[in-house]
């Protein structure tokens, strides 16, 4: 299930859990806050869209935590007229987790649990054999194959070519 909602002027799609950044919004941090401005929901396949918004739908939300965003720098030149500015700001955000959609509240995920370790015990005749086991034989050398010349090495290797003697121009008229 997911909807578009427009907050603070911008749309986004959102669906149960998931955190996204809007511009400031006025609220403060652990904040419960409510979008009405509900534009489509899908729900399992059926879409319903609004004429702009749809009527009583309502998504719901929680404000984590106000944050601000990368450092934009804003630099502006004219060429040869020695006009130069550079102006950098960062945007305010509001980091918020969707916890419902339509009144229907987002499913609560159970911690996972810790896997407990669990402890075998083992002879001392089975460890014997794993060590035996772990022990390994030296392994057999290689034969190295001779290195295949490169493209490369092959130009270094040629001779120089021999230099041929420039051809005489022939002279017009001069006798």
């Amino acid at each position: 299930m997911y909807a578009i909602v427009e907050i603070a002027g911008q749309q986004f799609k959102v669906e149960h859990g998931k955190k996204i950044f809007v511009h400031r919004l006025e609220f403060e941090e652990g904040k419960e806050v409510e979008f009405n401005k509900v534009l489509l929901i899908e729900d399992e396949g059926k879409i319903t869209i609004g004429e702009p918004a749809i009527k009583d739908a309502v998504v719901g939300a929680r404000v984590l935590e106000k944050v601000r965003g990368d450092k934009v720098i804003v630099f502006k030149k004219k060429r040869k007229k020695g006009y130069r500015v550079k102006n950098g700001h960062r945007q305010n955000f509001t980091q918020i987790e969707i916890i419902s959609i339509n009144g229907i509240k987002s499913p609560v995920k159970a911690a996972p649990k810790k896997a407990e370790s669990k402890v075998t015990e083992v002879s001392v005749a089975e460890e014997t054999t794993k060590e035996k086991k772990a022990v390994k034989k030296p392994a057999a050398k290689k034969e190295v194959a001779p290195v295949k010349k490169t493209a490369a090495k092959k130009v270094a290797e040629k001779k120089p070519a021999k230099k041929k003697p420039a051809a005489k121009k022939p002279t017009k008229g001069k006798e």
